[in-house]
């Protein structure tokens, strides 16, 4: 299990969206904002991370703009609202990293390092040690575990891996019952 305790403001958080953020739709995208559901909880444990993380960050693969599902302005526009919520709420989202490539082999798409990388090109104080990633699919921990960070599954809509597992640190049902760690 993770050590929460050992968590301060030097420490950088990662989490998907689809599925740990917002409701994912399985088997389809979320194509426009009219569509995009928060979970329960989502923005109060956002609140909570802001002030215990340096730098959040999400980390998302969004293969429906190559597939013409929807445009890149579309993805746009719904981050732009999604931020604007999180934001009005007292979270804060850093910087969103997404992926639109279709090949599963490429370095940018999870569980390919690329996203991660091009974070730490940017923020270049983030240390890959003392960051935890938090996604609802074995590619996200995965994605976490190539660049050396702790991985939380969640099993918002995905059976999670029995523990102990070489790919996850720790499993919860939702973001929120994870941001509870940093509050007791």
């Amino acid at each position: 299990m993770m050590d929460f305790k050992q968590v301060d403001r030097s420490w950088t958080l990662f989490l998907d969206r689809d599925g740990v953020i917002n409701y994912e739709k399985i088997g389809d995208y979320v194509t426009r904002w009219e569509d995009f559901r928060f979970y329960d909880g989502v923005l109060d444990a956002l609140n909570i991370f802001a002030k215990q993380f340096g730098y959040i960050f999400i980390v998302t693969n969004q293969r429906g703009v190559s597939k013409g599902l929807m445009t890149e302005r579309d993805l746009t526009d719904i981050h732009r609202h999604m931020l604007g919520a999180i934001n009005a709420h007292g979270g804060r989202i850093d910087h969103i990293y997404y992926c639109i490539d279709m090949e599963d082999e490429s370095p940018n798409r999870k569980p390919g390092p690329g996203m991660g990388l091009a974070a730490k090109k940017d923020f270049p104080k983030i240390d890959f040690s003392r960051s935890i990633m938090i996604g609802n699919t074995i590619n996200d921990m995965v994605f976490g575990k190539n660049l050396g960070m702790h991985s939380v599954f969640i099993s918002s809509n995905r059976p999670a891996p029995p523990l102990p597992d070489a790919t996850t640190d720790a499993v919860y049902p939702s973001l929120l019952k994870v941001a509870l760690q940093f509050a007791q």
